[in-house]
């Protein structure tokens, strides 16, 4: 079968990847085409634009950047048509793909949607248009099927595909060397934004060797400008790794809160953007936490530092704070029972399973299925 899958950010990337992998083992004959990254190219098919040219952040950036993002809609559109998929598999980004769903939906194709956009937590009313354009929806977090339930609109939770993507935990692993890790996210803005408070305030804390993860899609020599005058290792494109040897982490607002807490590192979570889009943002947005761990336990586990809060002085504060032993022991018990809610690995494998199931129109073994 033809598949059309459109991920925007590197996440999606990463868990479209998964997703093609599993794909491929129940369609021998798969035909990818798709606008995502490097992990999607490497699972073969054709990559039609990459996500590093879609990632805008935040109300301002997405109407400064309105031209663009017209013409990509237009010319995704266009390719759709011309190579006629099966399935269109969306995942999240859904400022874009709604308005692709839409159009696909009128063109009579079949739409998909693995990774819910985020609905329970600001435009509610784009559940009009999803039980209006999109025919199979695959969600990720525990509490987004009863969300969807009050809609009468049936989804199916395939647990969170980070579980398959992060390595193992080494409940007794030692720690040689003192290290604080840095991830100041995926965009250039987000960089430009959050690295040069992190560092200034970590530098603060003695005995530490400072690593800042760097997100494979941006050059090397965008974080050097920052890294002048600081004592700071920048490595590329090992996250994980960076983290299984970290003793705690200050980590910008997105998945990488969730990856953090995966890999058992105490962390401070951070975010500052656009004043404008901050405040249109602090009007709509109707839940009361940013971080997916906090989100996901319903409970401020980790420190949010968000937009005035988030300055040097705080930063060293609660940083300060979870390097504490006793701090360090309390927050890795609760991301226990966080994994455990997460539902157990094979999101990708559940997802491809259910795909394929339905595209095929077989009855459905909801013997795995979870809850």
């Amino acid at each position: 079968m033809k598949y059309y899958i459109i991920a925007g950010e590197a996440s999606g990337d990463l868990h479209a990847s998964n997703l093609m992998k599993e794909l491929k083992l129940q369609d021998s004959n798969a035909d990818f085409r798709f606008w995502g990254g490097d992990l999607m190219q490497a699972q073969g098919g054709k990559l039609v634009k990459h996500y590093r040219d879609l990632a805008f952040m935040g109300f301002a950036e997405v109407i400064k950047n309105l031209r663009y993002i017209l013409r990509n809609l237009d010319y995704c559109k266009k390719d759709i048509s011309a190579f006629r998929p099966h399935v269109i598999i969306l995942v999240d980004y859904p400022g874009f793909n709604l308005r692709i769903a839409e159009y696909a939906k009128q063109q009579g194709f079949r739409n998909y949607y693995y990774i819910s956009p985020q609905i329970w937590a600001w435009k509610q009313s784009r559940i009009n248009a999803i039980r209006r354009d999109i025919d199979r929806m695959f969600v990720i977090l525990p509490f987004e099927k009863k969300f969807y339930q009050q809609f009468n609109y049936p989804v199916d939770f395939v647990g969170h595909p980070l579980l398959d993507a992060i390595p193992e935990v080494d409940e007794h692993k030692n720690i040689t060397e003192k290290v604080i890790a840095l991830l100041p996210g995926s965009r250039k803005q987000e960089i430009k934004t959050m690295l040069p408070i992190m560092l200034r305030a970590a530098e603060k804390i003695k005995g530490y060797r400072l690593i800042v993860a760097a997100a494979p899609s941006i050059d090397p020599a965008f974080y050097h400008q920052f890294l002048k005058r600081h004592h700071a290792q920048l490595i590329v494109g090992k996250t994980y790794e960076i983290l299984q040897n970290a003793n705690a982490a200050l980590v910008t607002s997105g998945t990488a809160t969730l990856e953090t807490a995966l890999l058992n590192v105490p962390q401070v979570v951070c975010y500052k953007g656009n004043r404008l889009s901050y405040m249109i943002a602090k009007q709509i947005i109707k839940v009361k936490y940013i971080s997916l761990v906090n989100l996901i336990l319903d409970k401020p586990l980790v420190k949010e530092l968000i937009q005035n809060n988030f300055n040097e002085e705080q930063v060293y504060i609660e940083l300060t704070k979870i390097l504490e032993p006793e701090t360090q022991k309390n927050i890795i018990s609760e991301y226990a029972y966080l994994k455990k809610i997460l539902g157990n690995k094979g999101a990708s494998k559940r997802a491809a399973e259910l795909i394929w199931g339905y595209l095929n129109k077989k009855k459905i073994d909801a013997a795995w299925q979870l809850n």
